[in-house]
């Protein structure tokens, strides 16, 4: 039994025996709040999102062109969630939102007349704009 009770403590897998052997823990229990912490403080954060979508050789503005934009919710006890948000682009070829948690995104562009565009992105910052240039197709499929 004290052989057992010994060994425990040397690999210091029960914290009061680390603390009775005299063994440093690795990292103290307030470390690790502050890094579940900022972590969450991370997955909480958002950004605006605002999408300028142009085409051509004049880079004129893209008008009524759908924007699919996917990411991943985490969550803790079940699988992640995917999730997929459809926006249309204004006169200007702008599409915004305003709640996007921060990490990758796929963004798609699909408008009629236009090549289709698809791009996976990092959001990290509070504002963020991309800009999205869309190619007419070169051949006509009858």
């Amino acid at each position: 039994m004290k052989k057992r009770l010994l060994a425990l403590c040397c690999l210091c897998l029960v914290p009061w025996a680390a603390t009775r052997c005299g063994a440093q823990a690795s990292a103290s229990p307030q470390a690790a709040g502050q890094k579940d912490q900022k972590e969450k403080d991370d997955a909480e954060r958002t950004t605006t999102l605002k999408i300028v979508v142009t085409g051509g050789d004049k880079n004129q503005p893209v008008e009524n062109a759908s924007v699919y934009i996917r990411y991943r919710e985490a969550r803790f006890l079940r699988k992640d969630r995917q999730i997929e948000l459809n926006l249309k682009t204004n006169r200007e070829g702008v599409a915004q939102m305003p709640d996007l948690p921060r990490g990758t995104v796929l963004i798609q562009v699909v408008a009629e007349g236009w090549n289709t565009f698809g791009h996976y992105y990092t959001l990290d910052q509070d504002r963020q704009t991309i800009q999205i240039h869309l190619e007419k197709p070169r051949t006509r499929w009858y």
